[in-house]
């Protein structure tokens, strides 16, 4: 099913454009886009629903990747990772988020954890290049439920997103219903203080941090269904300040979650939606079988975010 050679994404030319069409990828379901440029290639990383209906829960085994030096055409390079490859999970491959420190691949992932502490957790696998092969970093999870008691649900520590700052200090965000951060240390697999809450309105989860200038960015799934909204705040420990709707929701699905990157002197917005079209043997999209989407991001004069626009068309060549 994995054409790992070959170039993944579906294009078309408008106007003698070349155009990546919206969703990326049509044989194969992909969703919680995480995306890293590394020097002049994006890398796409992604959740891979396998759910065989969409009416009960989302099936995720294993993460995808992607890669493209012209965010048009993307080279597929398979599953790069199982949640049993961590030997404390029992499943659940969800939403991760890949970082590079000192010239390794840090791998933040969402997994449920065994028995021994119930809920989902943080794990963190680590590799020499961006494609793998990643192993467990650190032999038990970074994070895991016991250690945060602000909610009573046992997936309040989902969706990693790393951030590193220009002073070279990395943080990890995460969080269902509560956002939460903490610093870590320069060993990227060890916590370096205590884990703390941040105030956001309307905060669902899905966080991501990126900074432009001297302004931070927080961006977030709010409500339910999931929008996307931001903060922005002089300084990455806050206060953030509430910004608005930043995207409506997703096509087909409650669910969305979103990276943003600059390439190229462009700035992108990397979501997923439901909407995909049946295709030979692959069925439908929906809440449980989604599929990503890129499109362009703007900034106001005053570094506020323009709406993003969903389209079907994506983006297009310079």
């Amino acid at each position: 099913m994995y054409l790992k050679s070959l170039v993944a994404s579906a294009t078309m030319v408008l106007s003698g454009s070349v155009v990546a069409e919206n969703p990326l990828f049509s044989h194969v379901f992909t969703a919680d886009p995480a995306a890293m440029v590394d020097g002049d290639t994006v890398w796409l990383y992604t959740g891979h629903d396998e759910a065989p209906n969409n009416d009960v829960f989302f099936e995720m085994h294993d993460w995808l990747a992607f890669s493209s030096k012209d965010m048009i055409n993307w080279q597929e390079h398979g599953p790069i990772m199982k949640a049993t490859d961590f030997q404390w999970a029992t499943g659940h491959a969800w939403a991760s988020h890949m970082i590079e420190s000192q010239g390794k691949y840090w791998f933040y992932t969402t997994v449920r954890h065994d028995d021994t502490k119930p809920g989902f957790a943080v794990g963190v696998a680590v590799s020499d290049s961006p494609k793998g092969p990643f192993k467990d970093a650190l032999g038990k999870a970074l994070i895991t439920n016991d250690m945060t008691t602000q909610t009573e649900n046992d997936w309040d520590d989902i969706d990693p997103a790393a951030f590193i700052d220009d002073d070279g200090q990395a943080y990890l965000f995460f969080g269902n219903l509560v956002p939460k951060y903490v610093k870590l240390k320069s060993n990227m697999v060890e916590l370096d203080g205590p884990i703390m809450p941040i105030d956001l309105p309307n905060f669902t989860e899905a966080a991501w941090v990126h900074k432009r200038k001297k302004q931070y960015y927080l961006s977030y799934a709010c409500f339910f269904p999931e929008k996307i909204c931001y903060a922005t705040s002089d300084s990455i420990h806050g206060p953030w300040k509430y910004q608005g709707i930043l995207n409506e929701m997703a096509g087909n699905t409650e669910t969305n979650h979103q990276s943003i990157i600059e390439f190229g002197g462009r700035s992108y917005f990397i979501y997923h939606t439901g909407a995909v079209a049946p295709q030979g043997d692959q069925p439908s999209g929906g809440r449980f079988r989604r599929s990503v989407a890129i499109d362009r991001l703007y900034y106001k004069r005053d570094g506020r975010l323009k709406r993003v626009v969903m389209t079907s068309e994506g983006i297009q060549s310079k």
